[in-house]
């Protein structure tokens, strides 16, 4: 299947046949997953024992973006598509995001900063507190609550024109990734196998970024969870220092109590940095080395992804233990000064780049193989790791 990020984009609006169906559902994942690595930048900047409020909030939002790729992903497949989550889908950062009008500027790789967290708000920005509340045709959205109405409107048109079972083909019902194979607390992943529980995931996604009706509050309550803000009031929160209080509408500013947020409590860096920046610097600093193996931890993390998402629903158990190393590899890179002596004096440090060159794709491919052999995780079975090398990260150094 052809990514998103490969297509002429000039002709957005409501898809009107199944191919485009499918492509608009690819462009969603990508958008999902393109703000992981800027929510995950912002997040493990922030110097450790401090901002610990805005540290939970960017992770909580965090999980749900990847509870939001996986349902995208259970849409695809109850569509007829297949998933790509693969270095296809790995943009260069500052990332246009698929489908984006000339309004949502391109997103970046930033510490925690108030600038950050105005592109965090941008991001999010709900549809009714955007000039125009849409987009026109062939113009690309300008909030994604409205770029997922799009993608509801158009597969609303697909089951009238074409009949529920000609779009729900259930051809492929074991790729459906199941409560039982994820494992996040941001919220409960479900199966789709047709109208309603397609229409259920795409409010679930739209309420948790910007509010159920005109709230502040999203809708997690269907989880069985207790109410939280939405993504965009999350964010306000951290920006303008002020929690909401329980009457507060999306049009107020936060009236409750002050947030302590202390900006200069994170590593600042310099979030168009490259590997190949670090490389000129490699004989003087490890910052390369660390920063190739954080890239090959990405991939493997996409690998396992692609696979939990093309018929191996378990594998997502794989995906638990790399993004716990990923973590570990992004603090320790934003800990090391720059290895550009001319950066590190300006007070710069070094930080992740996301980024995968054909090396690390193929070696990532090979490992993600080996591990899904070694463990042989079945529909059903427990999970059990032990099976995997405790240190697959050599090859990549």
């Amino acid at each position: 299947m052809i990514t998103a990020l490969e297509l002429d984009e000039a002709g957005f609006g409501v898809p009107k046949t199944l191919p485009e169906l499918r492509k608009y559902l690819q462009a969603a994942m990508e958008v999902e997953h393109l703000t992981i690595p800027v929510y995950m930048t912002g997040m493990y900047t922030i110097r450790p024992g401090t901002n610990r409020t805005a540290y939970y909030a960017i992770r909580a939002v965090l999980l749900e973006e990847m509870l939001h790729m996986t349902l995208v992903a259970n849409l695809l497949n109850a569509v007829g598509g297949s998933p790509v989550v693969d270095s296809r889908v790995v943009a260069e950062y500052p990332a246009r995001l698929p489908f984006s009008g000339d309004s949502v500027p391109r997103i970046g790789l930033q510490h925690f900063s108030p600038a950050a967290l105005k592109t965090f708000l941008r991001i999010e920005q709900p549809k009714r507190m955007t000039p125009g509340g849409g987009a026109e045709p062939g113009s690309g959205w300008t909030s994604i609550g409205q770029f997922y109405d799009t993608v509801r409107a158009g597969l609303e048109h697909l089951i009238k024109t074409l009949g529920h079972d000609a779009v729900f083909t259930r051809e492929k019902p074991g790729h459906q990734v199941g409560p039982e194979d994820f494992y996040n607390s941001g919220g409960e992943v479900f199966r789709i196998d047709g109208r309603n529980s397609a229409l259920e995931a795409l409010e679930t996604i739209t309420e948790q970024g910007e509010g159920v009706s005109d709230t502040i509050w999203n809708s997690n309550n269907r989880f069985g969870e207790q109410r939280e803000l939405a993504h965009y009031f999350r964010f306000n929160e951290i920006y303008t220092g002020r929690s909401y209080g329980p009457d507060d509408r999306p049009k107020d500013q936060p009236s409750g109590p002050l947030v302590d947020v202390t900006w200069d409590d994170a590593y600042p860096i310099l979030g168009d940095s490259k590997v190949a920046d670090y490389k000129r610097f490699e004989t003087t600093s490890a910052v390369y080395a660390q920063a190739v193996a954080f890239n090959s931890r990405y991939a493997v993390l996409l690998g396992f992804l692609n696979s939990a998402f093309n018929g191996r629903p378990r594998d997502l158990a794989l995906a638990i233990p790399t993004m716990l190393e990923l973590r570990d590899r992004a603090e320790q890179l934003y800990r090391n000064p720059h290895p550009d002596p001319e950066a590190a004096a300006q007070g710069r440090f070094a930080s992740a780049t996301f980024e995968i060159t054909g090396r690390e794709d193929d070696l990532a491919d090979a490992e993600v193989r080996r591990n899904i052999e070694a463990v042989a995780l079945e529909a059903g079975a427990p999970i059990d790791l032990s099976a995997l090398a405790s240190d697959s990260t050599e090859a990549f150094v």
